[in-house]
């Protein structure tokens, strides 16, 4: 059985991991190397597609990050988690939901929906 909290917490991490290097060492560490992302304004795939989409994502919203803001569940090797994204200590202006596929512990690939988008984000 998958553990959808471990899975979760290491997608977020990614997320707000802002030195590259580490960040590519999530990657490799947590994502399977052809794993796919998508979701309604982007996708990418293997560890440099995603990497250019975290770092376009920081680059856009600088001073965000990601957190968890709902306990994670999942069954096989299916992972659903909601996220926010916004500045530290206020209510995330962005929030959403992914889907992720597991294998052997890594992420696979992940559907992202957007649940809250502000008009110009």
């Amino acid at each position: 059985m998958t553990n959808a909290s471990l899975i979760a917490s290491r997608y977020i991490e990614l997320w707000n991991e802002r030195n590259p290097q580490r960040r590519r060492d999530l990657l490799s560490a947590n994502w399977t190397s052809d794993a796919k992302y998508v979701d309604p304004l982007m996708q990418g795939d293997g560890h440099d597609g995603i990497d250019a989409l975290v770092a376009g994502v920081q680059q856009r919203f600088p001073d965000f990050r990601f957190k968890l803001i709902s306990e994670p569940n999942g069954y096989g090797d299916h992972v659903r988690f909601s996220w926010g994204l916004g500045p530290d200590g206020a209510d995330a202006p962005i929030k959403g939901t992914d889907f992720a596929v597991v294998e052997s512990g890594r992420i696979k690939s992940i559907a992202g929906f957007l649940d809250q988008v502000p008009a110009g984000a």
